[in-house]
């Protein structure tokens, strides 16, 4: 039996793109994006290799995102960056034309805020960890990712702040306890 064949090949794509998205230190929650776009990229084209593809091809799938998916502006974006990072990291095929492409536009909305009543009511249903958690994410402004991965190193009861370590963008930052 033959290594070689679209089963391996799309494999090797994929370890190349977790190879170099490793090497720019992104997210695990990046990586896995980047990779699910990608394996649905290549299987939408019927498993052709992305070396061959061209403008059209990548058009194709982002109109079949928003048209045929209805995806929000947002996971259209969010595709459209994981095709360039295929191509432009990944491959590196210069395509001069995506670097023009407009990117879908998220309405603004105004964000919805509870009130310091409805707080009260989601939080007296909580207890133990869960609660701690939720008072973090409230209290703090910590993201859910943030909080999870908080160690009691990074609690400073004395000043009353939080260290958040490796946040979002991989950023330490300083909030309130």
């Amino acid at each position: 039996v033959s290594v070689q064949g679209p089963y391996h090949e799309r494999h090797q794509l994929l370890d190349n793109v977790r190879e170099e998205i490793r090497k720019r230190h992104y997210s695990l929650r990046t990586e896995e994006a980047y990779i699910a776009w990608v394996r649905r990229f290549v299987q939408f084209h019927g498993f052709r290799p992305p070396e061959g593809m061209n403008e059209s091809d990548i058009e194709k799938f982002l109109s079949h995102l928003a048209v045929s998916c209805e995806v929000a502006p947002a996971t259209q974006n969010q595709a459209l960056g994981a095709l360039l990072f295929l191509f432009r990291d990944v491959l590196r095929i210069r395509l001069d034309w995506l670097d023009d492409v407009v990117r879908a536009k998220k309405p603004k909305r105004l964000p919805v805020v509870l009130t310091r009543q409805e707080v009260q009511a989601v939080m007296i249903h909580l207890f133990g960890p869960k609660w701690i958690a939720a008072m973090l994410l409230y209290g703090a402004g910590l993201r859910l990712m943030e909080c999870l991965q908080l160690r009691v190193k990074d609690i400073d009861f004395g000043y009353r702040q939080i260290t958040v370590r490796g946040g979002k963008g991989n950023r330490d930052r300083i909030t309130v306890l």
